[in-house]
């Protein structure tokens, strides 16, 4: 089992960076094994890093609506995946997270 190591990235602004929770069960429907790239990727997301924030017109910090170690719900084509350290995240600006599961 490989050992998942927290990559060293600071995202900058109001991008969050996650990383994808993995779907551990394989469907197999009638005898037919469904390859990884024909399933859909997970909605449910964990996240990993935060950037420095948002600003708003006045030059103050707006608080985060999410925070390390959350689980949130984003869309199925949301944000940018980058790999580090052999490890697929999604970076992408706090506004495009759907939901905090609680």
């Amino acid at each position: 089992m490989a050992k998942h190591t927290k990559p060293n990235v600071k995202p900058l602004g109001d991008r969050v960076l996650l990383q994808r929770l993995s779907e551990d069960t394989e469907e197999v429907k009638g005898g037919i094994i469904i390859p990884d790239t024909a399933k859909e990727k997970p909605q449910e997301a964990t996240v990993i890093a935060l950037g420095t924030g948002k600003v708003d017109k006045d030059g103050k910090s707006v608080a985060w609506d999410v925070k390390l170690g959350d689980t949130v719900l984003i869309g199925k084509y949301a944000g940018t995946e980058v790999k580090l350290n052999d490890e697929i995240y999604i970076l992408l600006r706090e506004e495009e997270i759907l939901a905090v599961i609680r």
